[in-house]
C-alpha cells in the first residue's frame, strides 16, 4: 500500500453535506452526514480526523480503499473541503462521489448521477465552482416544503418523527447503492438503485 499522499486510481472520496454543530445534526440537509456516518459505523470506520475543513476517516468497504468525508465548512462553502481533499488524495473525478439532499425529488426517492449542474444546491454549487460537474453523486429525496414555507427553513429543521422510519429506509438504501457504486461502478448502481420513494413500490 502506498502512502496517503500518492496516487491510487482505486481509492474513493465519498463526501456526504451537511453543516457542522448539534443543531444541524437531525436536520434534513443533513442526510448527507447522517449516510457518511451509518456507512462509517458498518464498515468500522473512524471518522474523526480533521484535514483540509472536514473530518475525514480511511479505510476499505468491499476492498477498494475509501475516504469519508464531511466538510465542517458549513454547507455553501462545501468545496472549500472537497476541492483540496480531492487534490491532496489525487482523487480522479469519477472515484468522488457527493451525497446530499434534494428538495426536488420526492421524499425517500434516490437518484445516482454521473454528473450534473447543482440544481439549485448551495454545497454542490461550491463543489462545482472547484472541481467542475463531472463527477458522480447521489441525491436524496427530502421533498417539497409544505405550504408557503421558504425551502431554506424546510431544509434546516429536523426530519419530523413521522418521517424517521422513511429516512432511516431511504439511509440504508443509500449505503447500498453506494456498496454497488464502489464494487460494480455508477452505470450498475443506477441502474439498481435509482427508485421512487420505499413507501409506493
Amino acid at each position: 500500500m502506498g502512502m496517503m499522499g500518492e496516487a491510487d486510481s482505486n481509492r474513493c472520496l465519498i463526501v456526504g453535506l451537511g453543516n457542522p454543530g448539534r443543531t444541524h445534526r437531525a436536520n434534513r440537509h443533513n442526510i448527507g452526514f447522517m449516510v457518511v456516518d451509518a456507512l462509517a459505523e458498518k464498515h468500522g470506520i473512524a471518522v474523526g480526523r480533521v484535514q483540509h475543513k472536514a473530518l475525514i476517516g480511511d479505510g476499505r468497504i468491499a476492498g477498494r480503499p475509501v475516504i469519508l468525508a464531511k466538510p465542517q465548512t458549513f454547507m455553501n462553502l462545501s468545496g472549500e473541503a472537497v476541492g483540496p481533499l480531492a487534490n491532496y488524495y489525487k482523487v480522479p473525478l469519477a472515484n468522488l462521489l457527493v451525497i446530499y439532499d434534494e428538495i426536488d425529488l420526492p421524499f425517500g426517492a434516490l437518484r445516482l448521477r454521473e454528473k450534473g449542474s447543482s440544481g439549485g444546491h448551495n454545497g454542490m454549487r461550491s463543489i462545482i465552482n472547484r472541481l467542475g460537474q463531472d463527477f458522480p453523486r447521489l441525491r436524496l429525496g427530502i421533498g417539497r416544503p409544505p405550504g408557503r414555507m421558504p425551502p431554506a427553513a424546510y431544509v434546516l429543521q429536523d426530519f419530523a418523527k413521522e418521517e424517521l422510519p422513511l429516512a432511516g429506509e431511504l439511509i440504508d438504501q443509500a449505503i447500498q447503492a453506494i456498496e454497488t457504486f464502489l464494487v460494480e461502478g455508477i452505470d450498475r448502481a443506477m441502474t439498481r438503485h435509482n427508485r421512487q420513494p420505499v413507501a409506493n413500490d
